[in-house]
């Protein structure tokens, strides 16, 4: 599949020339499962220490009424790294909100297939892809994957965490791991949600099923040094290969 943007260029980059797990770190005041994670903080001084441990990417809630987060928080975050693509994550629903992010300077926005119909999503795709920027596609079961495959999604994202139907926005664990095998063989797959918490999915877990990066937000959040736990796990996964 073709690249159309930043993110997917450095993904595809680290996969082709490190052979390594790509993360992407995400910045997240709260979240409606946990509450609050860390209200206070300093989008500038998390996004520079994402960068520092290595981190391929930085996801940045902009959602306000469920998670704290703010346009603000992602111009922030952008501004502090070099180099390293931002996604705008959100409940994204229109063309306006995609080309919304392109404004605030996002270099990748979330699209969830739960939310959309497939004509919609498809054309929200090619709204993202015409202003530069990435559509990493969200999924979280079979149909949902057949629906990202239909319109050629080259990111494709599967997130552990039910909603909405789960007011709780509780995880399940074994969700990335079973859908691996369902993923488009030439789609970049992003495993996400649960990744590396206590207790939760192991980046070598999801290395082994077939991912080639990891979205991780609330280890990285609670973490005392940000950068030396995403550098851990790259550690780890190389330990694992």
């Amino acid at each position: 599949m073709p690249v159309h943007g930043k993110l997917s260029l450095a993904l595809r980059n680290c996969v082709c020339w490190t052979h390594s797990l790509a993360v992407i770190a995400e910045i997240k005041r709260r979240s409606p499962s946990r509450g609050d994670i860390r209200v206070v903080l300093d989008p500038r001084s998390q996004a520079l220490a994402y960068q520092n441990g290595g981190a391929v990417g930085i996801s940045v809630l902009t959602d306000t009424e469920r998670f704290g987060g703010s346009a603000d928080d992602l111009r922030a975050a952008k501004s502090a790294v070099t180099g390293v693509p931002v996604l705008r994550k959100d409940f994204l629903r229109t063309l306006e909100d995609v080309e919304e992010s392109a404004e605030m300077g996002a270099d990748a926005v979330l699209l969830i297939v739960a939310d959309l119909e497939p004509g919609h999503l498809a054309a929200m795709q090619s709204a993202a892809h015409d202003l530069g920027m990435d559509a990493l596609v969200e999924v979280k079961d079979e149909m949902e994957i057949q629906i990202a495959s239909d319109i050629g999604a080259p990111l494709i994202a599967v997130n552990q965490r039910h909603k909405p139907e789960d007011s709780a926005f509780t995880v399940d664990y074994r969700i990335a791991e079973q859908m691996a095998q369902h993923l488009p063989d030439d789609a970049i797959k992003v495993a996400a949600s649960g990744i590396g918490v206590e207790g939760g999915t192991t980046v070598a877990a999801v290395r082994d099923a077939g991912y080639d990066a990891v979205l991780v937000g609330e280890a990285l959040m609670l973490a005392d040094d940000p950068a030396e736990a995403i550098k851990a796990m790259r550690i780890a996964h190389s330990a694992y290969l």
